[in-house]
């Protein structure tokens, strides 16, 4: 509408200055002397904006109409331009925010992703342990508790699946295969258990402590049931590492944390040098057999003097009758709680263990049982209430004790217990009945391992 109006001025100024041109101009002073201006003009009908004269004028007022239009048009286009630019910066301003948006919760997923991704790696490596677990439980033997109050001798939870409250005997379990009837077993803490009895399983290996040396590939690590004297008690942990030429030291430690610190409190030195891993403690003195001999040693812990000796009759030694893993292992004394014994063989036995009972003072043989298992077939034995135990290998993580004598009975049976080498070189076992404990040396490690006792009413040949 403002360009309609314009255009209309601009006509009729023109048409003016056309009028202007034609008209006359009178200048003259009146009565006062006031200067005075007077022009006349065409008539109304030749100075109006309308008819014929203007069409010229209105040609060229158009074209600069069309002229300005075009000018506007393009102005017009300019402005959409930049709202279009506007729009387009808005637009891509949106899609930024968006796509950060989107980035954002992308990165919230991922982290969500690997959160979820470590809670199932821990439960994968709890369901490993707790199927390990369920498998360790179901190869041992339920057991009962006492039901006099007496201490349990047993460690294991009341949680264990093998350990029935309810029932009031021992149940036979899939993974022992003995020749002995659950039936048969009489429980601890019944009036007819007099604390001894046959071995029903072996817990698993608990860590004290691991040699730092080469020395220490294997040895013997003792405590002594029955310790005797001022200077030592029951807590006294004894060891020897019985790799090298001439094995004489014998550390001694105030206790299990002393050892496991490596600080001994005391060393010993042996009057005669030892041979092979088969020493035992007892009574207030150490046991062992004298290198390349088969003399025995009783060595007075006290006094630190050798105080009895002994050849054991016909006994083979240095390699000729060990047990399977070596280490001129041809005797092995044992202590339990009938007293002091010796495992072996002769050429007589033809390889075959021989067991006697040794006089702890003197050394004597009392009486000894020859059983039906080459020495050199087992990995290592020991003796518990009476009865030897042989373990098939020293090197299987998984091995069984596979065969045990009577010596009240003289009959010996095969059996499937199973035995762990954790770690795959076990080079001694020895039975310690205060603690109820067997000791081992495997492989720079020194472990134990809970036992459980249960008195059979017979055995079977």
């Amino acid at each position: 509408m403002w360009l309609q109006v314009s255009l209309l001025c601009l006509s009729c100024l023109t048409q003016t200055q056309q009028a202007q041109d034609r008209a006359s101009l009178r200048r003259s002073n009146d009565h006062t002397g006031r200067c005075h201006y007077s022009f006349t003009v065409p008539s109304p009908e030749e100075s109006s904006c309308s008819g014929g004269s203007i069409k010229p004028e209105m040609d060229g007022v158009s074209s600069r109409l069309t002229e300005l239009e075009a000018l506007v048009s393009r102005l017009l286009a300019g402005e959409d331009g930049e709202a279009g630019t506007g729009a387009r910066a808005k637009g891509e301003e949106g899609v930024q925010e968006a796509y950060s948006q989107v980035t954002r919760e992308r990165n919230q997923l991922q982290q969500d992703k690997e959160r979820l991704s470590r809670q199932v790696q821990e439960l994968q490596r709890r369901l490993a342990e707790l199927s390990q677990e369920a498998e360790t439980l179901s190869q041992r033997p339920c057991q009962q508790t006492h039901t006099s109050g007496a201490k349990q001798r047993e460690n294991r939870p009341a949680s264990d699946p093998a350990y029935d409250l309810g029932n009031g005997a021992y149940q036979e379990m899939k993974a022992e295969v003995t020749e002995v009837p659950a039936s048969q077993l009489i429980p601890e803490g019944s009036p007819n258990f007099t604390g001894c009895g046959e071995l029903q399983s072996v817990g698993d290996p608990v860590l004290h402590k691991k040699a730092d040396s080469i020395t220490g590939k294997y040895g013997v690590w003792l405590q002594d049931p029955e310790p005797q004297g001022p200077n030592y008690n029951n807590k006294t942990v004894w060891r020897i590492d019985t790799v090298g030429k001439d094995v004489r030291q014998v550390f001694a430690y105030e206790d299990m944390d002393q050892l496991s610190q490596g600080f001994p409190m005391k060393v010993l030195v042996l009057p005669e040098p030892m041979e092979s891993t088969g020493a035992t403690m007892y009574r207030g003195s150490l046991y062992y057999q004298r290198k390349h001999s088969r003399s025995l040693i009783r060595y007075d812990l006290t006094s630190e003097r050798l105080a009895s000796r002994l050849e054991l009759p016909h006994a083979g030694f240095h390699g000729q009758h060990p047990y399977s893993w070596g280490g001129y292992t041809d005797i092995d004394l044992a202590a339990d709680e009938q007293g002091l014994w010796a495992i072996y063989s002769t050429n007589k036995a033809k390889g075959a263990i021989v067991i006697s009972k040794l006089d702890p003072e003197s050394l004597e043989v009392k009486r000894s049982w020859e059983t039906n298992i080459r020495k050199n077939t087992v990995a290592n034995a020991f003796i518990v209430c009476g009865r030897l135990y042989t373990v098939g290998s020293y090197t299987a993580p998984n091995t069984t004790i596979n065969y045990v004598f009577d010596t009240a009975t003289s009959m010996g049976r095969a059996l499937s217990m199973p035995f762990k080498n954790k770690f795959r070189y076990n080079s001694m076992v020895d039975y310690n009945h205060a603690q109820r404990k067997l000791f081992a040396w495997d492989n720079f490690h020194m472990v134990t391992y809970d036992i459980r006792l249960g008195k059979a009413s017979n055995s079977s040949s």
